[in-house]
């Protein structure tokens, strides 16, 4: 018989949830995660003023609900992401016109948006069906510089369907940069993950998978443990690192492999005081060129400093280069920005996620086969009882710690129904 009612591979949010959620209805459950930390892609790290900092997932809005009830059940506290003031443009145009720019570019993703399921548009990229916009140029690079930096991947290379589909699943309102949590997004997942208590395990990698209808066994090193179910709440991309005895069925095989990781690089930029404010800048900077670049605001109580955000191609390009040249470019972008103060910080720290071993990159992963317009659903199906879990499936925030979230929640409803089915199935045989 199984040692346990359910285990769930992967520590991040979907996994913290579910294991919450399944441990709460009274399911024995063991949550094992590779790294010697929970959190996946939301991770800190203690900067020399002694300032904790998300180095991960940081920011969320009041749109999210999930996310704002485990704040309030964990007791953590929001703060409000400085925002008064004009935000910088590069190349520089005027506020009216920079504004106008992106009012344009909102558009066009309200355009993709809303494009019907079309055999026409099966098989185009993201970047393809740009060209046949009949838009100005600046705004078809605007919206390419978008893609780049909110979904770290190539237009090149994206699923044109797939990101229309992606995109309408997130839907606030309010900025998706509009707060951040005084004691990190990290110190909330190691609240959840404190009270899983000795249901938690860490440095625990899974690598092999045996599967059968009455139950799995996954191997860690030397060590095999049993269930009767089991989640993998981890980002596609690294679903597939796993082996599985017998084989996944070949379609699911295939909605793994059409799944390509992001490409993304979080800084952190340290002052002695946020100077842009006695300009009437907000801190936030938006780069038409290079692409995918964006910086903003994430001063908090003493801490001063800014984020800067480097996603897709140019993230890709700067994870072959060395750190000193990295910091180099990034002082030289903000202090042509927000002039020769700028260049002079007192920290920079820097958190390449670029094939990161353990989550793939960040923030989340793609569909870069065009073929691939089931890759979601099937995945969502599984393959009971292994059952397949992470933000990028999630019917709402896709990619988002929402997402990951609403996507635990889910799996542990799948589950939980499952096992209550076939109790009462036995009972009645």
């Amino acid at each position: 018989m199984p040692e346990r009612d359910v285990i769930i591979v992967g520590a991040g949010f979907t996994g913290l949830v579910a294991a919450s959620e399944l441990a709460k209805a009274g399911l024995d459950v063991l949550l094992l995660e590779a790294r010697s930390r929970v959190g996946g892609k939301v991770e800190s790290a203690i900067l020399a003023n002694g300032r904790r900092v998300d180095t991960g997932g940081q920011f969320f809005c009041r749109d999210m609900p999930q996310l704002m009830a485990l704040i309030e059940t964990h007791g953590t506290i929001p703060v409000m992401a400085y925002a008064d003031g004009e935000t910088v443009f590069r190349p520089p145009v005027s506020p009216a016109e920079g504004r106008d720019l992106w009012q344009r570019v909102d558009a066009l993703r309200e355009r993709m948006i809303a494009a019907d399921p079309d055999p026409d548009l099966a098989g185009l990229t993201v970047a393809a069906w740009v060209a046949r916009q009949d838009i100005p140029a600046n705004v078809a690079q605007g919206f390419l510089r978008l893609v780049k930096g909110l979904w770290c991947r190539s237009p090149d290379e994206i699923s044109f369907t797939y990101l229309a589909s992606n995109d309408r699943r997130i839907t606030n309102t309010h900025s998706e940069l509009e707060m951040f949590l005084a004691g990190t997004m990290h110190g909330l997942a190691e609240r959840i993950a404190a009270s899983l208590d000795h249901r938690l395990r860490l440095n625990a990698c899974v690598t092999h998978v045996d599967r059968s209808p009455d139950g799995v066994t996954v191997k860690v090193e030397q060590e095999r443990l049993s269930a009767r179910k089991l989640i993998l709440a981890l980002p596609p991309s690294m679903t597939r690192r796993l082996s599985f005895s017998p084989a996944l069925p070949a379609p699911l095989n295939r909605a793994l492999a059409a799944w390509g990781a992001g490409d993304a690089i979080k800084v952190h930029v340290t002052y002695a005081r946020p100077f842009w404010r006695a300009h009437a800048l907000n801190g936030s900077v938006l780069w038409q060129e290079p692409q995918g670049l964006y910086a903003c605001d994430a001063s908090h109580g003493e801490h001063s400093g800014l984020v800067v955000f480097i996603g897709g191609p140019l993230a890709a390009e700067w994870h072959g280069r060395s750190r000193e040249e990295l910091r180099a470019f990034i002082l030289d972008l903000l202090a042509d920005a927000f002039g020769p103060e700028a260049g002079h910080p007192q920290e920079i720290h820097i958190r390449d996620w670029v094939a990161d071993p353990w989550s793939g990159g960040a923030y989340s992963d793609v569909i870069v086969d065009l073929d691939a317009a089931d890759a979601e659903d099937l995945l969502n199906r599984g393959a009971p009882p292994v059952y397949f879990a992470s933000s990028e499936l999630s019917p709402s925030f896709p990619g988002y710690i929402e997402g990951a979230i609403v996507a635990g929640q889910q799996v542990a409803g799948r589950v939980l129904s499952n096992i209550r089915q076939g109790i009462a199935t036995s009972w009645q045989g």
